[in-house]
């Protein structure tokens, strides 16, 4: 069973106790949930067996919330309430967000009753926030590990990009509250890297871990001596991901192939085309 405590000074829990701990991947476009048992890091599975989980949430038009592989099924035949990447939009204002990624969405973003600045998401559900969007993904990640092990989750480590500011980091706080989710600490991607690979277990050194994901790129500095990690340095991009490279070849394609789209049917096709290759 996992065993996890992350405590403060002074609130440590009884020893005896028993409290179960996950960590989380939320990535931009794909996450997962993991867990220690048998003293051995496992990834949990849903019903199905699959342990990745798409970060996709569709909003249907019989009320529904659909999430995960549901969701992306639905993104060719109802782009605008499918909403995939929302962790491109997590702790950025309206502003922000058309300056670094341009007007590629397939969705509307709106500026009006956003809470902290962000720009929230037109949906037929209404507007919704980068940070309810989030917790619907993590809400469904907490259901699968409560459903694996057996228990009520006491605390999740969920690992963020190494150049995400405060505003993105509380925002994903705030995505795992809403959620049911305690926070026992937010890592970096590079570092929960280093950890996996498991450079804890004495290969002191100074190592540059590089992240390249779906919506961030970043690398860490980091120093490993007695056991102990010391971030030496971070850097990237957190607008720089395998989306723009999927959205860079659709356009190649049709700069190349003759036509280019002119009605808002065709824009949206190829807005759609490059967030699925």
């Amino acid at each position: 069973m996992a065993l996890l405590h992350i405590s403060e000074p002074g609130s440590s829990p009884d020893p005896h106790q028993r409290r179960i701990g996950i960590g989380i991947d939320l990535g931009t476009t794909h996450s997962l949930v993991a867990a220690v048992r048998d003293s051995l890091p496992q990834c949990l599975p849903d019903e199905q067996g699959r342990v990745i989980l798409p970060s996709a949430v569709h909003y249907a038009t019989d009320g529904r919330v659909l999430i995960g592989e549901a969701a992306l099924q639905r993104q060719t035949v109802d782009p605008a309430n499918t909403i995939v990447s929302v962790k491109r939009l997590m702790g950025r204002s309206l502003s922000d967000v058309q300056a670094s990624q341009g007007n590629w969405l397939p969705y509307g973003l709106t500026a009006e009753n956003a809470q902290q600045g962000m720009a929230h998401i037109h949906t037929r559900a209404g507007d919704q926030s980068p940070v309810e969007v989030s917790a619907s993904i993590l809400a469904t990640l907490r259901q699968r590990a409560e459903d694996s092990l057996g228990g009520v989750i006491d605390g999740a480590v969920i690992t963020v990009p190494a150049y995400f500011d405060d505003a993105q980091r509380q925002a994903t706080k705030d995505a795992a509250q809403l959620a049911g989710l305690p926070v026992l600490r937010l890592i970096n991607e590079p570092t929960a890297a280093a950890l996996a690979y498991g450079l804890d277990n004495g290969s002191e050194g100074i190592y540059a871990v590089f992240d390249l994901g779906g919506g961030t790129f970043d690398i860490s500095i980091l120093r490993m001596e007695k056991g102990v990690f010391e971030v030496l340095a971070t850097g990237g991009d957190t607008a720089l991901g395998g989306d723009d490279y999927d959205r860079a070849l659709a356009d190649w394609v049709q700069r190349h192939s003759g036509t280019r789209p002119e009605t808002a049917e065709e824009r949206t096709a190829w807005q759609m085309a490059s967030s699925l290759m």
